[in-house]
C-alpha cells in the first residue's frame, strides 16, 4: 500500500479496483471498471468491513497486513453477501482463524450456502451495536437493498455510514478514494446506471432504509463500489431518494430496433417531433447496438418513453421486446408512453409495445403508428406527430 487511506479516526480503506473485468455480473459493461470497497477499523479490536473479489484477495490481504503490523482482525462484518464482496471470507478466515464473523440471521444462510462456514457466528439484529473500544458500530437491516439479507452500519463517533451496495456506482478510482479528491464527471451517469440495473426493481425498499437512516447525523458513507462520499453527502443522498420514488425530469428516450433501416427512420422523425414540441432533451438508441443498461439509465432520467420496433416472426424485435421485460421488472413509474413500428407482411409488434404500456399501467399519448413497408410521406408526418404529442405531455407531467 503506497498511503494510508485513512477515512476518519482509525478508520481506513482498503478496497481494491477492478480494470480488468469486461463485464459485471458477466452482463452489464464496464468502460471506467469498478471498485470493490472494504473498510478497517483499528481500535482496541479490529474490524474488517466485508471484502473483495476472490481475484484481488492477495492485494487486498496486503494492504490489511500493512495497516496492522502483525495484529490479527477480530472481527469480520458482513453486509452483503454477494460474491464480489463475500469472495474473499474463506481465505481471510484460514489466515484468522480466531476471527468473528458478524452478520444477520439472514447473513448465516448465505455463509452455510456459499462457504459452509456455521461456526465463529455473531448474529445481530436492527439497533444492535459491537463495541471495538472507542469504537462501536450500531446495525440497521436494509433488506431488499437489494438482497434480502443487507444490513448497514454506522459509526457514532465519526458519523459514518457503512452502507453497503446503496450509494454505490460502477467506475474504478483514479488515484484516490474521496469523491472531493476525484474527477466525479462520469460517476454520476455510472451511479445512475448502476442504480437502474442492480437496484431499481427495489424502490420501495431504498425509501425505507432512507426514512430509517435519516435521523443519524452522517459526514461520511462508505459505499461497497465507488467514491467514499463526504462532500457530495446531499447530492448522493437526494439522488437515491429520487430515483426510488422513479422521478425524472423532461425529456423523451426512443430507443429502437432496426434490421434494415425503416423503422431507424421513423424513430429520426419522432426525435424531430419531439424538439418541435418543446425538449431539447431527446435521446435515440438503437437497441442493437447500445447496451440495455445504459437504455435503463436514461429511462430513470427522463420521464417520456417512445419505442419503436419492427414486427419480426409476429412479434416485437428481439432486443425491444428483451428491454421492455427489463423495464417491466424494475417497476419503472410515472412515464409518459408511446409506440411506433413498421412491418412487411404481418403486424404484431405496436400490438405488443401496447400491452406492455397496459400491463405497467401507463397511459399512451397519442397514436402509436404501425407502418407498412418503406416510411411514407404520411407514416413520417403521423411520427412527428406523435414525438410532439409525448414531449408536451412530459413537459405538462412536471407542471
Amino acid at each position: 500500500m503506497y498511503q494510508k487511506r485513512e477515512i476518519a479516526d482509525k478508520v481506513f480503506y482498503v478496497g481494491v479496483n477492478d480494470r480488468q473485468k469486461h463485464l459485471f455480473e458477466n452482463y452489464l459493461p464496464l468502460p471506467h471498471g469498478v471498485s470493490y470497497n472494504s473498510y478497517l477499523i483499528v481500535d482496541e479490536k479490529v474490524a474488517l468491513l466485508d471484502t473483495v473479489d476472490l481475484s484481488f484477495s492477495d492485494h487486498f490481504i496486503s494492504q490489511i497486513e500493512s495497516l496492522l503490523n502483525g495484529r490479527p482482525v477480530d472481527f469480520l462484518v458482513v453486509h452483503h453477501m454477494e460474491p464480489d464482496h463475500a469472495g474473499s471470507i474463506r481465505l481471510l478466515k484460514t489466515r484468522y482463524p480466531q476471527m468473528k464473523l458478524v452478520g444477520n440471521k439472514k447473513t448465516f444462510d448465505f455463509l452455510k450456502g456459499y462457504f459452509n462456514i456455521d461456526a465463529d457466528l455473531i448474529e445481530v439484529a436492527e439497533g444492535d451495536s459491537l463495541s471495538l473500544g472507542k469504537k462501536k458500530l450500531v446495525f440497521y437491516m436494509a433488506p431488499m437493498v437489494h438482497w434480502p439479507e443487507v444490513m448497514v452500519s454506522y459509526e457514532p463517533e465519526s458519523q459514518t455510514l457503512f452502507s453497503a451496495d446503496a450509494f454505490g456506482t460502477f467506475g474504478a478510482l483514479n488515484g484516490s478514494c474521496f469523491d472531493d479528491e476525484l474527477n466525479l464527471d462520469f460517476f454520476w451517469d455510472e451511479m445512475r446506471r448502476y442504480y437502474a440495473c442492480i437496484v431499481g426493481k427495489f424502490g420501495m425498499p431504498v425509501q425505507n432504509a432512507l426514512k430509517k437512516l435519516s435521523a443519524l447525523p452522517i459526514k461520511t458513507i462508505c459505499s461497497l463500489h465507488g467514491p467514499v462520499w463526504r462532500a457530495q453527502l446531499e447530492k448522493v443522498v437526494a439522488l437515491y431518494d429520487r430515483w426510488s420514488r422513479y422521478e425524472t425530469e423532461p425529456g423523451v428516450v426512443i430507443p429502437f430496433g432496426s434490421m434494415y433501416g425503416n423503422t431507424q427512420t421513423l424513430a429520426e422523425a419522432v426525435a424531430e417531433g419531439v424538439v418541435a414540441g418543446g425538449l431539447q432533451n431527446v435521446v435515440i438508441h438503437n437497441v442493437s447496438k447500445t447496451d440495455a443498461s445504459f437504455i435503463l439509465a436514461d429511462i430513470f432520467k427522463y420521464n417520456g418513453l417512445i419505442v419503436g420496433s419492427p414486427t419480426y416472426m409476429g412479434e416485437a424485435y428481439p432486443l425491444v421486446d428483451a428491454l421492455l421485460t427489463k423495464i417491466k421488472e424494475r417497476g419503472v413509474k410515472h412515464h409518459v408512453y408511446s409506440c411506433f413500428g413498421s412491418y412487411s407482411w404481418a403486424t404484431g409488434a405496436v400490438k405488443r409495445m401496447t400491452e406492455f404500456a397496459e400491463a405497467m399501467k401507463w397511459e399512451v399519448v397519442g397514436a402509436p403508428v404501425d407502418n407498412k413497408f418503406a416510411p411514407t410521406e404520411d407514416a413520417l408526418q403521423k411520427c412527428f406527430q406523435l414525438g410532439k404529442e409525448v414531449a408536451q405531455a412530459c413537459l405538462k407531467m412536471k407542471e
